[in-house]
């Protein structure tokens, strides 16, 4: 690698003088280097650009260097919700216009917020990449002129709803926050949630929000990465034009790491209605990113953690004292925590205490295992597979550049980690044992079903203090930063010449007996996505046999005759590779990701699977009781009840109304004679596809899986798919759920099959204004204008046979009946009146350029080729695609909506407290019904 810091000037921009090159990287003798260059403009701000003409995109990434932990202890959350209101609207941009500009140019965005940094992100093909700088410049200089209390509200509303979907009404949600608690002190910056107490959102107004953004948000505390297809000296002329005019904010001076110090253990029990498996979670304080004794501590976690044949897999889940188990080690800015968790099964022993002493006694073991240059080489191999795939997307790229320069001033931290990683001694590893391991005081949780506290594993000894809040002082008005520019800022730049976008060029093959191979060439990084998709499935499955091909699926995972579960496993993980097997409904599937100097030995293990796989008797047992507890778990989670009661409402007891993972009785009585005779059946690859995409030519390729053409036995014949009509009459279904705060809603009906250009397709761009994307008609109205959810949506889903139409949403439990009421009336209207003018041109103008961002990635090179074999379509169905979209009208659209949007022949399933439900679902004046899940 060459690496350069220097001072550079370069030639004046715009009158003004230019960004100055601060540093830059170029090109390695390895693939494991982001060639960029880094500027920095005189009011702060840092830019990194890293060209890559492999795609017709670019990929914009502003990160600000605030995060929870620049928060006040009570006044906790605001840099979440400031992630919220950025999307708001800024002066020169209208409400919700952000969103909608970025998906009208066929690109996606979003935003994030941790503890350390909050980034915001947009994929757009190449030509918008003028726009996208200026609506981020413009949210940075000038967000606060459009910012309001009713914005305000409505937001704290939708944070509320975030907060209440993914942690107060999940199994589980809270453990991150009760651990936080328990490590570190209240005045702590890593002590309180990201996404912050109720409480103290309640006590603030606009004001308090707008005077963080002013502390906060300067150029001079935000990073700007731009990676893919773009003219650098263009870039920057529009980087400096743009950004240059806003002034600096306050100083910002970088934390001091933090660790958490622990004298003694701490034991505290969560009680969680929602979950059934109980949980021991362990944290010990260690370091902080960057340390020199973080790679260590990595290593010793992929020891302790980090896969089958890890020391906690082994003798915890491999004897079944476990259903899952596993160790990490997390860093931020901060303080890193090594963290163990397992999970009991509730059905042969719940209690926690046998499985703490077991957790114990093999962190006591690592002294008379000892650590070896294997681990060390094992673990480096993983990261550095991880990373190069991490490098498969202008995204990727973009996010490790972002993250590092900001979080380490260093945009190549994260491939300086693994080389750091790759020089650790077996010495370096042993001593961080026991500096921060052996006999160290560490937080533990036991996380038992309400009601079940005698299973936890030690006597609670720590209660969290109380938080202090001090008496709120509101703000006054703020005076703004003055932004002063000698351009018009609120006109919009004009996309440039559109791009040109090709479907990747394939090619086609046959082997043995009619196995088609399917595949695209491409060298972008070292490495290669292949797909076995063999004939069966759970459209396989016998009439009672639901769960079968699941259960087949995870036996088929469980090793060879060879090597056992963790051999199998450690040999991928040497080897930098992954071997997935799962089920769809018309296919078995073996999915394979490796790099291509590994990928003969990875396929010589895909060989060994499909040919000689283990089906031992003590892993039969033990796959079976892991999957009845996931079944058993997952009737417990909210949103897996709603889906599961809406597909039965559709499907009935056939095999599309059926779990994916069928039926628990099931699953008890297959024996293993049938799971062999399933594999032996449906693992056939005659008929079958084979889909490659990477670093791997044709010929090649149909060398190295030229073993398919050894299988003995004849073709699987299939049964039809047998689809029976809708047996739920429209109506209300409850699913009771008592103590729910959020409701989990589905209104819809029966429709249509998949296609690719016929009715389906039309189904699906009528939708798309009403619910198919962040700015339609039933998110905006349920979302922005109400605050009754986090996120609600529509689509069309199904199969080759069958298929639905549906809305989805969270929402809050006293806006269940009131989110119904406006589903149905944008039905109604939309079925009235179709889509407007704007809509219309909205919907053409996102679906026209959206191809640029479909085949990036090789899993999406992957996922395009797979959906072309399993559907039989010809490549050029996506050119008849665009003429569609060219070409329909709002009459069509109107039409469309008519047929599938008719509120009276929608069912609604609702997952809720029904005792709080039921006065408010029955002022809707429908037929409500009780809808048990078995």
């Amino acid at each position: 690698m060459k690496y350069w810091s220097l001072l550079l000037l370069l030639c004046p921009l715009a009158g003004q003088a230019a960004p100055t090159l601060v540093k830059q990287a170029e090109p390695g003798q390895d693939e494991l280097v982001i060639p960029y260059k880094l500027y920095r403009l005189d009011n702060g701000l840092t830019v990194i650009l890293n060209p890559d003409k492999s795609d017709p995109l670019a990929h914009v990434e502003v990160t600000y260097h605030v995060g929870s932990a620049r928060e006040q202890p009570d006044q906790t959350g605001f840099a979440h919700f400031f992630e919220h209101m950025m999307f708001q609207g800024s002066k020169h941009v209208g409400d919700q216009e952000h969103f909608r500009l970025i998906n009208e140019a066929g690109g996606t965005m979003n935003g994030t917020t941790n503890q350390d940094r909050t980034n915001y992100f947009e994929t757009v093909p190449a030509n918008h990449l003028e726009k996208v700088l200026w609506l981020e410049a413009d949210r940075m200089g000038f967000l606060l002129e459009a910012v309001s209390q009713h914005k305000f509200e409505i937001q704290r509303d939708t944070v509320k709803n975030e907060r209440a979907q993914r942690i107060d009404n999940q199994p589980y949600g809270l453990v991150g926050e009760r651990m936080d608690e328990l490590l570190y002190p209240r005045d702590h910056p890593y002590s309180w949630p990201t996404i912050g107490y109720v409480e103290d959102l309640d006590r603030v107004d606009v004001n308090d929000l707008k005077a963080f953004f002013l502390r906060w948000y300067g150029p001079n505390n935000a990073t700007l990465v731009i990676s893919g297809d773009f003219d650098t000296e263009q870039t920057l002329q529009w980087v400096d034009k743009y950004f240059s005019p806003i002034p600096a904010g306050p100083e910002v001076k970088r934390a001091k790491p933090a660790p958490a110090a622990l004298e003694q253990n701490r034991h505290q029990t969560l009680e969680d209605s929602r979950i059934r498996m109980p949980m021991l979670y362990m944290s010990y304080p260690t370091v902080w990113l960057g340390n020199e004794d973080e790679a260590a501590l990595d290593v010793l976690a992929n020891v302790l953690g980090g896969g089958k044949n890890s020391l906690l897999y082994q003798e915890l889940v491999e004897t079944g004292k476990a259903v899952s188990a596993g160790a990490g080690h997390y860093c931020a800015e901060l303080a890193c925590n090594f963290s163990i968790w397992a999970y009991a099964n509730p059905s042969k022993n719940g209690d926690l205490t046998p499985l703490k002493e077991d957790v114990e006694r093999i962190i006591n073991n690592i002294t008379a295992r000892g650590i070896e240059a294997d681990d060390v080489s094992k673990a480096v191999t993983e990261l550095r597979a991880d990373l190069i795939l991490g490098l498969d997307s202008a995204q990727g790229k973009a996010r490790q550049l972002s993250l590092g320069q900001v979080l380490r001033d260093d945009p190549l931290y994260a491939i300086n980690a693994w080389r750091q990683l790759a020089d650790t001694s077996p010495d370096e590893v042993t001593a961080a044992y026991q500096r921060y391991l052996k006999n160290k005081p560490h937080a533990l949780l036991s996380v038992v079903p309400t009601g079940k506290t005698e299973w936890q594993a030690a006597e609670p000894d720590y209660i969290t203090p109380e938080r202090e809040l001090l008496e709120h002082q509101h703000i006054d008005e703020l005076p703004l930063r003055t932004v002063t520019d000698e351009f018009d800022r609120s006109r919009m730049p004009a996309p440039g010449k559109p791009v040109t976008t090709s479907v990747p060029p394939l090619w086609q093959e046959t082997i043995g007996d009619n196995v088609e191979l399917l595949g695209t060439v491409n060298s972008e990084i070292p490495a290669v996505s292949i797909i076995f998709a063999l004939p069966g499935g759970q459209h396989a499955e016998a009439e009672d046999e639901a769960g079968l091909a699941a259960l087949t699926a995870a036996m088929m995972s469980q090793g060879t005759e060879r090597l056992s579960n963790g051999d199998f496993s450690e040999a991928l993980e040497r080897l930098g590779a992954s071997i997935n097997v799962r089920n769809g409904f018309y296919t078995n599937l073996i999915e394979v990701t490796t790099l291509t100097d590994t990928l003969p030995d990875t396929l010589k293990l895909v060989e060994e699977l499909l040919f000689h796989p283990g089906f031992r008797s003590s892993d039969f047992e033990k796959v079976k009781s892991r999957m009845l507890e996931s079944m058993a778990q997952s009737r417990n989670q909210p949103s897996w009840l709603a889906r599961q009661g809406f597909n039965e409402l559709m499907y009935g007891n056939s095999r599309l109304g059926l779990p994916d993972d069928g039926m628990p009785e099931n699953i008890e009585r297959f024996t293993l004679e049938q799971v062999k005779a399933f594999y032996q059946r449906y693992y056939n690859p005659k008929n079958g596809h084979v889909i490659i995409a990477g670093d791997l030519t044709p010929e090649q390729a149909k060398r190295d899986v030229a073993f398919l053409t050894r299988w003995q036995g004849e073709a699987p014949v299939l049964p039809a798919v047998k689809v029976p009509e809708q047996p739920a009459e429209p109506g209300i279904y409850v699913i009771d759920m008592p103590g729910a705060v959020q409701s989990v809603v589905r209104v819809g009906r029966r429709a249509l099959p998949v296609d690719a250009t016929g009715p389906y397709f039309y189904g699906q761009l009528m939708n798309y204004n009403l619910g198919g994307n962040f700015n339609s008609r039933i998110n905006l109205n349920l979302r922005e204008d109400k605050g009754y959810t986090y996120g609600a949506y529509s689509y069309f889903s199904g199969n080759r046979d069958a298929g639905v139409f549906a809305v989805a949403g969270d929402v809050r439990g006293d806006a269940t009946a009131g989110a119904i009421k406006e589903i149905l009336e944008e039905m109604t209207l939309f079925a009235a009146k179709g889509p407007t003018a704007e809509e219309l041109a909205y919907l053409k103008s996102s679906y026209s350029q959206q191809d640029a961002l479909s085949y990036e990635t090789l899993g999406k090179k992957a996922g395009f080729l797979l959906n072309l074999a399993m559907l039989e379509l010809s490549p050029d169905y996506l050119t008849k695609q665009q003429q569609i979209v060219a070409n329909v009208d709002a009459a069509t659209l109107t039409e469309q909506a008519k047929k599938w949007l008719d509120p009276t022949k929608m069912v609604i399933v609702v997952a809720g407290d029904k005792a709080k439900l039921e006065k408010s679902l029955a002022q809707l004046n429908l037929p409500i019904h009780d809808l048990t899940i078995e």
